[in-house]
């Protein structure tokens, strides 16, 4: 994919342009909404929003981190979607059918060559950290989900969250040291990519 032919022509009001940059970033925008909103159809909704608003705004993007724009983008529209909720999200990660009764192994968890035994551990580590995420404060939490489990680079993390360079450091130390004892009673359950502040990009 040439992204920056693609960005060039979606700024120029090429549609399938900018749907390919769509199906490129759209897991990355989902996943990271998901981890900040703590539900899938809240998620799904500020993703959506997150890219009406990156089509109508693209012209103003005058180079850098492609996905670290984007990814702004769709941090903004969960902090919206906090704040018409005036509350911190409670839902759990399973999504609900229509009976309201909780799908026990969601699609994006899914995983054949998995034991159920091991599914079962995925699904408790799954609770474990979407709970301890959703006891943070907003901005902790943006940040951790970014460099932590979308991999961004602290400069890209400060790009996408508009914040000096140190404050990132700042509040990714303080999130982990939140996180690591939110997480203390499962931690034989974490494999070592969670096991937060060990071998932590500087």
């Amino acid at each position: 994919m040439d992204e920056t032919a693609l960005i060039r022509d979606a700024q120029n009001g090429d549609l399938d342009a900018f749907n390919r940059l769509v199906l490129a970033y759209q897991d990355a925008l989902y996943n990271t909404a998901l981890r900040i909103l703590g539900d899938p159809e809240q998620a799904a909704d500020a993703t959506q929003e997150a890219f009406i608003s990156a089509f109508r705004h693209i012209t103003s993007f005058r180079g850098g981190s492609f996905k670290a724009w984007l990814l702004r983008t769709v941090t903004n529209a969960c902090y919206d979607e906090l704040r018409r909720q005036k509350r911190r999200p409670t839902t759990p990660l399973e999504p609900e059918t229509d009976d309201e009764e909780e799908i026990e192994s969601p699609r994006w968890l899914a995983d054949s060559s998995m034991t159920p035994e091991q599914k079962a551990e995925a699904d408790e580590l799954e609770h474990a950290i979407q709970h301890c995420l959703n006891n943070l404060p907003e901005e902790f939490r943006a940040v951790v989900v970014l460099a932590d489990i979308q991999g961004m680079d602290y400069s890209e993390v400060a790009e996408a969250a508009r914040v000096p360079l140190g404050t990132i450091k700042s509040r990714l130390a303080r999130a982990r040291l939140r996180l690591r004892e939110c997480l203390q009673g499962f931690w034989e359950l974490l494999p070592a990519q969670f096991r937060l502040g060990e071998g932590a990009n500087a």
